[in-house]
């Protein structure tokens, strides 16, 4: 198990990473660091199925409530932060654990990112375009990136845009990647649609049972509705419910459906990469199977 250097632990939402991480972390004696792009959140707890207090002292967790609600992270700035983690403890190895696919990316890849904050007037300016007239604009400064980029995808053609005007360089001329030399074993969980849909539901009422519901009024108390953050996954619907728009159960059930569509998306994003190695994350000796491919 030494001659890894990391250990990749991911699949889509509700497939059970967190879980298996926490027993692989307590039997290598080593750490997880979070590959989630909510829980570096503070304060968004139950929405995105944060480890408890008892798990994180069980386990040491890093890039977990790293930022106050009203920052902004970038995909840079994880890199960075990741990549000094495993440094430090390459010996252990650590265990990189999530589903935010272009984390686990930028760090198995070694992603080269321009890094370019964000220009919050800058990116004002540009919404007063349409999204057709950016990606037109896009066209004109940075075709290669239009190739890669979907005409309907908004934030990405808001970020090339942005990373052009503030360097005068297109942002397909930076980009490209310097895989670590380090050796990384990745495993992945798979969990069939109908499976998923099943665990996903059972997942939504243990987070509203939780206090999913006051997590978000208090939330919106302290920052205010037009969050972004408030906008995500699960608590946006629940925001919906707190503002009359629909009852719970109709936000339940619209978070278990945008949840199963985000899944959907996840496993084709992990799909794509062939040196996932891929479990049955339902079957009854699923840890000995993954103690058993570190013997392989």
């Amino acid at each position: 198990m030494k001659k890894y250097s990391l250990i990749v632990v991911c699949g889509a939402t509700a497939s059970g990473k967190s879980s298996l991480a926490l027993k692989l972390a307590q039997k290598l004696n080593s750490i997880i660091i979070s590959a989630d792009s909510r829980q570096i959140y503070q304060e968004f707890d139950i929405g995105t199925a944060k480890p408890s207090i008892q798990e994180q002292k069980t386990v040491p967790h890093h890039l977990i409530d790293i930022c106050h609600p009203t920052e902004t992270l970038t995909l840079a700035d994880y890199q960075e932060k990741a990549q000094a983690l495993i440094q430090q403890n390459h010996h252990l190895p650590p265990l990189l654990v999530g589903g935010t696919g272009l984390y686990i990316k930028s760090i198995t890849k070694g992603l080269k990112i321009p890094r370019v904050a964000p220009q919050p007037q800058l990116r004002q300016q540009l919404m007063t375009y349409d999204q057709k007239q950016r990606y037109a604009m896009l066209k004109q400064v940075d075709d290669e990136a239009t190739k890669k980029i979907h005409p309907n995808d908004e934030t990405r053609t808001i970020r090339a845009l942005e990373v052009y005007y503030v360097i005068g360089q297109p942002i397909s001329e930076q980009q490209g990647e310097c895989p670590p030399s380090y050796p990384i074993l990745q495993i992945g969980l798979h969990c069939d649609g109908e499976m998923s849909r099943t665990r996903i539901s059972k997942r939504t009422s243990m987070m509203l049972e939780e206090g999913l519901v006051q997590e978000v009024e208090t939330l919106m108390a302290k920052y205010g509705a037009d969050l972004p953050l408030l906008n995500t996954l699960g608590y946006g619907e629940i925001k919906q419910y707190l503002l009359g728009d629909i009852s719970l159960d109709e936000a339940q059930d619209l978070i278990v459906t945008h949840t199963c569509q985000f899944a959907k998306r996840q496993r084709t994003w992990f799909n794509a990469y062939p040196e996932i190695n891929w479990f049955d994350a339902d079957a009854p000796d699923l840890f000995r199977q993954v103690m058993n491919l570190f013997e392989r």
